[in-house]
């Protein structure tokens, strides 16, 4: 296998594609290789400069990090709908196509059996495969819907470049068997879905399982345990021997002038009690003093 080396990811893929016939699949293959390539043409991306796996209904595209990502951004916001809009124009009802878009970053090795292998190339599939972009496909007047990753967000779009206009992107979060991930959506959220919370974090789960449930199946987070309810935690006991406010209130105080006698046992002189109580005097417990035989 290769050293990870950091790349530019680029997803389309072709809604309901297997709905088609054979046929029509192999048009609609067809269109999305030529979208593709006119893309990356518009962004100054020629073949030296990235890899392609083909996945059946959609197209996979490793971009050397050098290339320029913003370049690249401009097209797929205006190239890819001038381009889909052209070809759906002529086409019939059922050879229409419509794409579903990711562009991501991340480091991505590649094994001697020619397969791509890293961690930030499967949540770049994760989001590709969201219900979220999904939905908002289908709601799209329009036959393109797009979604950055995080860090390209952070990397990139947030600093609003000519033709990529930062506040046209909304941030989200997608479920994943990991976790929750952050991402950026470009044009209206699909109806029933909010934007993510604005103090969200971006998980990196790694595909450690972390995140998930403890003897579950991976499809939720794991809840955090709760904290100690402080009710629940141990009363502070005042150290002894500081400030008299901090002492505890002295216990009963009991005098015996001349002593007492119960059952022969004697205590003799003054006597403090463990809990505060003060005995003076002497006092006599147990059996009979052996000075007088009484």
């Amino acid at each position: 296998m290769t050293d990870p080396v950091s790349r530019t990811i680029l997803l389309l893929d072709i809604e309901r594609f297997s709905d088609r016939d054979d046929v029509e699949q192999a048009y609609l293959r067809r269109m999305l290789y030529d979208i593709t390539d006119r893309v990356l043409e518009c962004a100054g991306i020629d073949e030296t400069r990235r890899l392609r796996a083909d996945r059946g209904d959609s197209v996979m595209e490793l971009i050397d990090a050098n290339a320029p990502v913003t370049a690249l951004l401009r097209a797929l916001l205006t190239d890819v709908p001038a381009q889909l809009r052209t070809v759906n124009r002529m086409a019939s009802s059922s050879a229409q196509i419509r794409l579903r878009g990711v562009l991501a970053t991340g480091y991505v090795a590649v094994d001697r059996h020619d397969g791509w292998v890293g961690t930030d190339l499967n949540d770049a599939c994760r989001l590709l495969d969201a219900q979220l972009l999904r939905a908002a496909l289908r709601e799209r007047p329009h036959d393109f819907a797009l979604m950055v990753s995080n860090a390209l967000y952070t990397g990139v779009v947030r600093h609003d470049h000519p033709g990529i206009p930062a506040g046209e992107f909304h941030p989200v979060g997608v479920d994943t068997k990991n976790g929750p991930m952050r991402a950026w959506l470009h044009g209206p959220l699909p109806s029933g879905h909010q934007a993510a919370p604005a103090g969200m974090a971006d998980q990196d789960h790694r595909d450690t399982g972390a995140g998930e449930a403890p003897g579950g199946s991976g499809d939720r987070p794991a809840p955090r345990p709760a904290p100690a309810p402080e009710a629940a935690q141990a009363p502070r006991v005042p150290a002894q021997g500081t400030s008299p406010e901090s002492r505890p209130a002295p216990g009963a105080v009991f005098n015996f002038n001349g002593g007492v006698n119960v059952g022969g046992s004697v205590v003799a002189g003054d006597q403090h009690g463990v809990s505060g109580g003060q005995v003076t005097g002497d006092v006599n417990l147990g059996g009979h003093n052996g000075g007088d035989g009484s």
